[in-house]
Parts: C-alpha cells; structure tokens; sequence
C-alpha cells in the first residue's frame, strides 16, 4: 500500500516537474542514499511511462547513472514494460546504456549479470538494436546476442571472455583455474558452483572481491577458514573495510555495513545450521566501516536529549527490508552516530508510563541508557534488546525534561511511530516546555519504518519529521538543530 501511495507522489512530481524530478532520482541512486536501488530503478520507469518528451528525454540520459549494473537493467526493463511498450525512446535509451559501457566492462557486466527475472542481455540487445560505427563492439554485441563466435584474440574484451569460457572447463586444474581469476578478476558468478567449495579458490576470488560482495560473503569467508585468527585473508578483509574511499565508491549503505555486523557477530546464520567464530579485528573493522558510510558531521554543541522508543513495537518490521533489522537495532545505531560527536548529548530510552516500576526513582517509564560512544556497535545492540519495553509514550522525554528542569535545545525521539499514549501529546508536550523552560526547543522525529503516521507537528518550523535511514541523516539533523537546515 505504500508503494502505491508513493508512487502517486512520484506521478505527481514528474507531471509537475519532470526533469527535475528525473534529476533527483539520478542523485539519490548516484549518492547510493537508499539501502536498495530498486526505488530509483521503479521511479525512473515511471518517468518513461508517464512523462512528456523532455522528462522521458532526461530518463534516457540517466539510465546508464541509475542502472549501473547488469542486473539493474534487468529490473528496470522489468518495471517499464510492466507499464508501457517498446517505443522509439526505450529503445535508444536501452541501445544507450550497452554503447556507454567501455568494452571491456561491458564484457564484465554480460558475464557477472547474466540473467535476472527471465530477462537475458540477449533479450535486451534484440529489443533495442544498439548501432555503433566501433566495428569491435559490433563484434561483442553480436557475440551477446549469440548471433557470433568468439575470436581467438588476446585483447580485452576477447581475453576476459576467453577466461570466463575457460572457467567452466571440468578438467581445468585448480591451480590454473585460481591463476584464471587472479590474472582476468574473474567475479564469482563465472565460476562453477562445484569449484566454490575450495578455500584456495575464494583466497583468489578475496584479492579483488567487490566490497558489496565482500560484505555479502564475509560468513562464508569464515565457515572455509580464510578470515581466521592472523591470517592473511583475515589482514585482506580488515585493510578492504577501512578503505574509506572504497567504501565511497562502492556505496555502501550503512545498513549493509549493520546487516553484515549483526550476521558475522552472532557466528551462525539467520536460515540453516552454519555457524563460524567471529574475529575481532574484522568486528571492529566492520564496526568503523559503519561510521565511516556516514556523511561526515561536525558536533553542534548543543545540549541533545536523545530518547530512544523502548517499546514492544520497536521488535517488529524490519529496516528497508532487512530481516533482522528490527527498529531498535537501527535506533541504536543511529543513537550511537549522534553520541559519538555530540560532547552534551544524554541518552535515555522511554516506554509507557504504566512501566514506571521498571525503572526505579524516575517516576515514568524513561531510564537513561548505559552506553557509551566508545562501546562497538555489536554491543550497543545487545545492550538495547535486552532493555525491558512495553507501551509508547512519546511525550515522555518532553515531560521527564521539564519536571527535572534540565535545560534541553533539542530533544531526538528514534522511534518506529507506531502509536502514542498517555495523558499529553508529544506535540503539546513540547509546547509545555519550550513556555515553561524559556527554551526554543527543536524536536527531531525519526521514524525507523514508514507507516503514514508520526508524533511530530509538519507545522512547527521547531519540528523535523525523518522517516527511514540513509548516511545523510545525521548531518540533516545536525544542520536542523543548529538552525542552518
């Protein structure tokens, strides 16, 4: 229901203003801003199916930018023939993104994204008829296409494709196999599934793995034993994961860098019965990495109450889809990003009221977490779901700052805006405060899931509503409670 909703704003936006529309998605996709890039691939689809000539224009030069890889393409040519036919600017546009790609990783993407959904890049190439005067890519387009041979040829592309056909041979040793990936960077797709069970193989496949890979093997990295105590591959993956420019280049999201975390700490995985030890030095690389996604912030100096929801709701839903990605988990970790640069930041997590007696002398159903910015991110986890939840009352860190008197200039609710209860509205809570303190308060809002609902005021220019999780949030929320947002 709320794709749907959304893509009604999405409709509105391109009719309103297309290009500029179709320009933003380019930038989010580009800035890797989302955990998936699946909503920038529907929306650009929806720029080719329902924009005018320029919007559909613009779609055209931004495809290569959005879909990056084979297996993009793949799901936007999904999404648009959902909702039109192949018409004389599809075409090009689809023709575009094949003459785009330099030859050689175009030869990379046919081979690592060969399929997805039914759709094939032969399919693809048929559809859109991509013409050059470059009689080499002529060449490689009809070999896609199935329609040529592969010369014998030592030059790149030819070479590559050499190597991938090689690959596959049964009776390749392993030793030249290992030589075969490190000499062509031959991805793991190309290689047959009965070869990837050998640790010397992945040894080779680890040297130039892709980090978004390298984040998605890292449990099979340590079931085969290459991450290890004082082993060399455990040396490769910990110097990979604090290349911050790598982690830049390949966008990596911080939710993949918390998946990941959460997945490799807890030493067995969510489906099945496998199971490794956890190394401490990929946990603390792996613990950097995720501060280092985030866009870099400079400390306020404000005083910041950041509230943490601790109710039952805060275990349900997952973060832009992730199983295991509880909204607690993503406010801890968001609590902790904050913490780490804010030198007058307290930390306290809140439920109900009718939870009072859970925590002691504070008369409501708000305690002040024992976390530390200096704690590893996989602690500060384990911390928060062992904290006891119950209701939600959001007004609580409003109402427990005023009767203490604490002289507060931005209160922070992390929360999955499930619902609210008790006697006050956070909003009119903060209204209390802000009269009775002499305060201007600003209130930050941040929904973990998006479910159409939330505590704060659109109204009050003090007020700023986030819904999600992306490297850009605690700079926005930084520039909003300093005043320059």
């Amino acid at each position: 229901s709320l794709t749907v909703e959304q893509a009604q704003n999405v409709i509105a936006m391109l009719t309103m203003d297309g290009p500029r529309a179709v320009e933003r998605i380019r930038a989010i996709s580009e800035a890797g801003r989302a955990y998936k890039n699946d909503p920038a691939l529907f929306a650009l689809a929806l720029a080719f199916a329902v924009g005018d000539a320029a919007t559909r224009g613009a779609a055209s030069a931004a495809l290569p930018a959005v879909a990056r890889t084979g297996t993009h393409l793949f799901t936007f040519l999904e999404y648009v023939q959902s909702m039109r036919g192949w018409g004389r600017g599809l075409r090009r546009a689809v023709a575009g993104w094949y003459n785009a790609l330099p030859m050689d990783m175009l030869a990379y993407q046919v081979t690592k994204y060969a399929q997805r959904n039914g759709w094939t890049h032969r399919d693809a190439l048929r559809l859109s008829h991509p013409k050059t005067a470059d009689a080499e890519r002529n060449a490689l387009f009809a070999y896609i296409a199935g329609k040529g041979s592969l010369p014998e040829s030592d030059v790149t592309p030819w070479a590559y494709l050499h190597a991938v056909t090689h690959a596959s041979e049964p009776a390749l040793s392993l030793k030249a196999l290992c030589a075969l990936i490190r000499e062509h960077r031959l991805p793991r797709e190309v290689i047959p599934s009965e070869r990837l069970a050998c640790p010397q193989v992945w040894e080779a496949l680890l040297e130039q793995m892709p980090m978004t890979a390298l984040m998605r093997n890292l449990a099979t990295l340590a079931r085969i034993g290459l991450i290890a105590p004082l082993s060399s591959g455990t040396a490769t993956v910990v110097e990979q994961l604090n290349n911050g420019e790598r982690l830049r280049k390949a966008r990596i999201h911080p939710l993949q860098i918390l998946a990941a975390l959460k997945t490799y700490a807890q030493g067995k995985g969510i489906r099945g019965q496998q199971q490794w030890t956890p190394v401490q030095p990929v946990l603390d690389a792996l613990d950097g990495a995720f501060y280092r996604t985030f866009d870099h912030v400079l400390p306020t100096g404000k005083r910041i109450l950041l509230a943490v929801d601790c109710s039952g709701s805060m275990d349900g839903g997952a973060i832009g889809g992730v199983t295991g990605l509880t909204p607690r988990i993503g406010a801890a970790a968001l609590a902790l990003v904050t913490t780490a640069v804010e030198p007058h930041a307290a930390l306290v997590g809140f439920t109900a009221g009718a939870y009072a007696s859970r925590f002691g002398s504070y008369g409501c159903g708000l305690q002040p977490l024992a976390i530390s910015p200096r704690q590893r991110l996989d602690s500060v986890i384990n911390t928060m779901t062992a904290v006891p939840f119950g209701g939600t009352d959001c007004a609580l860190p409003m109402v427990w700052a005023l009767q203490q008197r604490l002289p507060v200039d931005a209160f922070v609710i992390l929360t999955d805006s499930e619902t609210w209860a008790g006697a006050i509205h956070p909003a009119e809570a903060l209204a209390e405060y802000r009269r009775k303190m002499g305060i201007p308060a600003r209130l930050i809002v941040v929904g973990m899931t998006s479910n159409g609902f939330s505590i704060g005021d659109p109204m009050d220019a003090g007020t700023l509503n986030v819904v999600g999780f992306s490297p850009d949030v605690p700079a926005l929320m930084n520039d909003f409670i300093r005043g320059t947002l």
